[in-house]
C-alpha cells in the first residue's frame, strides 16, 4: 500500500480516531512509545505519557512557550519522540480537555 493510499482514509477520521491510530502505530513499531493514559491519583487523573507523571497539557503549554521538541526530549530523557507524537495527537483529539487543564494550572 502506498503512502497516498493511506493518507485519504486517515484524513477523513475524526481527531480522536486519528489519535488512536497514531498511538497504535507507534506502539506497533516498537519505537519506545508507551501511549497516553489517565490514572486516578496520578497528576489528578489528567492525560499523561504512560508510566510517567508528564501531563499532555504540560507538554502542549511548553511547546506554545517556544520549547522545542529536542529540548523536551533532553529535559525528559525517559520519553521518546513517539511519546511526543502521541501527546500532540491526543491534544488535537481532545483540545477542550487540554485547554481546561492549562487554564486550571494558570489559575493556581
Amino acid at each position: 500500500m502506498s503512502t497516498n493510499e493511506l493518507e485519504d482514509p486517515f484524513h477523513i477520521l475524526t481527531p480522536a480516531r486519528r489519535a488512536i491510530v497514531l498511538q497504535t502505530l507507534t506502539q506497533t513499531l516498537g519505537n519506545g512509545s508507551r501511549g497516553i493514559t489517565k490514572t486516578e491519583g496520578v497528576c489528578g487523573g489528567e492525560a499523561c505519557i504512560a508510566g510517567t507523571r508528564i501531563s499532555v497539557w504540560l507538554l502542549v503549554e511548553s511547546h506554545r512557550q517556544g520549547v522545542r521538541e529536542a529540548q523536551m526530549l533532553n529535559d525528559y530523557p525517559f520519553i521518546s519522540a513517539a511519546d511526543l507524537v502521541n501527546a500532540w495527537a491526543y491534544s488535537e483529539a481532545y483540545p477542550e480537555e487540554i485547554e481546561a487543564a492549562i487554564r486550571q494550572n494558570e489559575a493556581v
